[in-house]
């Protein structure tokens, strides 16, 4: 099947490079409100659940998920007008601070406009135009959301992680990342490894080391990348989040006891398995 614009454009590759970080630009403004909003909206959800199962009434509460409310400053409820909402420019241009009454905006929604843009960008340079690219940036922002709520919340809620598993078995099925075999092996192995390594450490330790959710990332990864990829997923997951460990600990000085997210230490071990797994492989394998 032909896409005249996407041969339009990979016969611009500036232009598409262009393209590209302009939309992360406003796609990770779109993840600002994804992290924010489904966790609450979740917590939401289980609540009315909690109320039915107990008989009791579920309370009446105003219309909340991505869309509804309007965005406002949260210490004033100032609606943000559009030209308070551009990517990048209108928080430099506020000064990172709120227009009506002043509150400081977290630095957290420009980093996340600036990362998704420079990724969905180099994605662009490093593929080029076509469908491939299209496929990686969606999963380059569900990595980026999953990343942030889990710094938040410690959460990796389902509404993505299951998504994102299902997408990669099916976008395989004509072996874009790799074979559909490859992909389904991944999702099993990826699942079952850590569920292994988390009963394990129960046992050991009558503690729990992980959420069920980073089971399901990593399963979701190698339903992308497939199974070969899984152990440079795992080995730059758990080398980024013990040097991250270690330096909070000395340099910040948190308790060692504190639990700390693993998720977005396997959404980075998946960027780089999908960015450089090629070259970690012929590396290990002395190709």
């Amino acid at each position: 099947m032909r896409f005249p614009l996407i041969e339009l454009l990979a016969a611009q590759p500036g232009l598409f490079l262009a393209i590209a970080v302009l939309l992360g630009l406003l796609v990770g403004s779109f993840l600002n409100v994804v992290i924010h909003r489904l966790p609450r909206m979740m917590q939401r959800e289980w609540s009315e659940q909690c109320a039915w199962a107990e008989g009791r009434a579920v309370p009446d509460m105003p219309a909340y998920n991505l869309v509804i409310p309007r965005s406002a400053c949260p210490d004033c409820q100032h609606p943000i007008a559009w030209y308070e909402n551009i990517p990048l420019i209108s928080w430099l241009a506020l000064r990172g601070r709120c227009s009506d009454c002043g509150a400081p905006i977290s630095r957290r929604y420009p980093l996340v406009e600036l990362l998704t843009g420079l990724l969905f960008g180099f994605a662009a340079w490093r593929w080029g135009a076509g469908m491939q690219a299209v496929f990686i940036w969606g999963l380059l922002a569900s990595l980026i959301a999953l990343t942030f709520i889990d710094l938040d919340t410690q959460l990796l809620p389902d509404n993505i992680t299951l998504p994102l598993l299902w997408a990669g078995l099916l976008i395989n099925l004509n072996g874009v990342f790799c074979s559909l075999e490859e992909a389904v092996i991944g999702a099993v192995a990826g699942y079952l490894s850590l569920w292994l390594v988390y009963h394990l450490f129960k046992l050991l330790t009558g503690k729990e080391g992980m959420g069920f959710g980073d089971f399901k990332l990593l399963a979701a990864l190698g339903a992308w990348l497939g199974w070969k990829m899984l152990l440079p997923i795992v080995l730059a997951a758990s080398f980024a989040g013990a040097i991250a460990g270690i330096a909070m600990i000395v340099l910040a000085g948190r308790d060692r006891a504190q639990p700390m997210p693993f998720g977005p230490w396997l959404a980075l071990g998946g960027m780089t398995a999908l960015f450089w797994g090629d070259v970690i492989l012929r590396f290990w394998l002395g190709g």
